[in-house]
């Protein structure tokens, strides 16, 4: 079978409303949370990806059973610090930055030796950003020159730290949190802003945690020890996920959608905040709240003019997985938008920055890049008429999907190489494209 799609026709308009898979973020942070609790922790709406998979067969290579129903994940937890499997044990994470990285601070009290690996693209990315601060609880590694593959040899008797993070990274953050709990005492995080599912998760859980925001760091303390009890869960649909289906609604000509049950998390909906900016129309509707995180309906409408941006800098850690999309928005708009301070775009599974001025480029669209920002000349009347190829790209989930979207709102004949990649994210992202329409072959 082709490891590639076609796309020569734009999308016709469109009226509909959409049902997205759960949040890959708390997918995985409930399947690790649950491998920590003592007894039988149930979830519904669990994403079916290769990221969440590989989460799964982790934990049962770390002696955690479960039992993955057509609606329905059950694990049952050996309680903390009781993960139990040989001496050199493998464990592959995949393509899964998430799962990599948070699970290494599950690991600092398991003295018997393991190893982490992952794919070619989770290979490149830095992982001296998690290993140096875990060290200090005690544990050791050793790293390929600060990337995978790393082995792990933990201790028995892990301290509590003191941790600034800079970088604002959910995943430092919250590899970090997980290694206190397996602490005696109390550890501090000063953290710069990123999201807060796994601080929800901890105080759903009734563990020992005290936030406290201020503007650009939230200072955090985690008190170890405490025993973790089950948690059943129904995950609300992922934003990230969401985003490709928001944007396609909002450049595509007379268009209505309407996304049910989206987990709005403020952390997380920089996208929402940035594209408001822009003079998209973005309702938000039956909003709740679901064990601490915020829920509700988007309803999207297509809009011809489009605003330019000077995005503002405290909006990139809530928009950081959706930026290759804003960039298609600025395409359109009518002046120059200005997105800096986005270096942590190239630490994702590709270099996502060079490749969201790649794409632009083979549009016909001028862009200015350095190292950290880019300038992207927005052309409203911006109509493709040659053919285009996107491939290379580190089998990159976002660079597939956001070209996707290019294609249906654009024009042009695409060749988008990689469709296999979906598959770590959402693997349902083609048919639920054509469910809207789309013609995709």
């Amino acid at each position: 079978m082709a490891n590639f799609i076609k796309i020569s026709k734009t999308i016709e308009p469109f009226y509909r409303s959409l049902s997205i898979e759960g949040d890959k973020s708390l997918s995985i942070r409930w399947a690790l949370l649950a491998s920590q609790a003592k007894g039988k922790s149930t979830c519904k709406n669990i994403l079916r990806s290769e990221d969440v998979i590989s989460t799964l067969k982790c934990l049962k290579k770390l002696g955690i059973n479960y039992n993955l129903k057509k609606n329905s994940c059950e694990i049952f937890g050996n309680g903390l610090n009781n993960f139990n499997y040989k001496e050199n044990t493998i464990l592959d994470a995949g393509n899964s930055g998430t799962l990599s990285r948070l699970i290494l601070g599950l690991l600092v009290h398991s003295e018997k030796k393991v190893f982490l690996k992952g794919d070619k693209s989770l290979s490149k990315r830095d992982f001296l950003r998690v290993t140096e601060p875990l060290k200090k609880f005690g544990a050791r590694f050793k790293t390929n020159s600060g990337k995978l593959p790393i082995t792990v040899i933990g201790t028995k008797f892990p301290k509590p730290i003191k941790y600034h993070e800079l970088k604002g990274s959910a995943q430092c953050k919250s590899s970090v949190m997980l290694a206190a709990l397996n602490t005696k005492g109390t550890t501090f995080i000063k953290a710069k802003k990123s999201r807060t599912h796994t601080e929800i998760l901890f105080k759903n859980l009734k563990l020992s945690i005290k936030v406290k925001k201020q503007k650009n760091f939230d200072f955090i303390k985690v008190k170890g020890g405490k025993s973790i009890r089950p948690l059943n869960y129904s995950i609300p649909s992922d934003i990230s996920s969401c985003a490709f289906f928001i944007v396609l609604a909002a450049l595509s000509k007379n268009s209505f959608l309407r996304i049910k049950n989206v987990n709005i998390n403020s952390s997380r909906t920089g996208i929402l905040e940035i594209l408001k900016l822009m003079g998209i129309s973005i309702e938000i509707k039956r909003k709740k709240i679901y064990k601490g995180e915020k829920v509700a309906d988007l309803i999207i409408r297509s809009k011809e003019t489009i605003k330019p941006i000077n995005c503002p800098k405290k909006l990139n850690s809530a928009a950081i997985d959706e930026f290759l999309l804003i960039f298609l928005v600025s395409a359109k708009a009518k002046g120059i938008s200005y997105f800096k301070d986005l270096s942590e775009l190239n630490q994702k599974e590709s270099p996502r920055l060079l490749w969201g001025a790649k794409i632009l480029n083979k549009m016909g669209i001028k862009t200015v890049l350095t190292k950290n920002s880019i300038k992207i000349y927005g052309n409203p009347k911006i109509q493709i008429k040659k053919n285009i190829v996107i491939k290379n790209f580190l089998k990159d989930h976002r660079v597939f999907m956001s070209s996707v979207v290019a294609a249906l709102v654009f024009g042009g004949k695409w060749k988008i190489y990689d469709k296999v990649s979906i598959k770590t994210s959402f693997p349902t992202f083609i048919s639920k494209i054509k469910s809207l329409g789309a013609v995709v072959t």
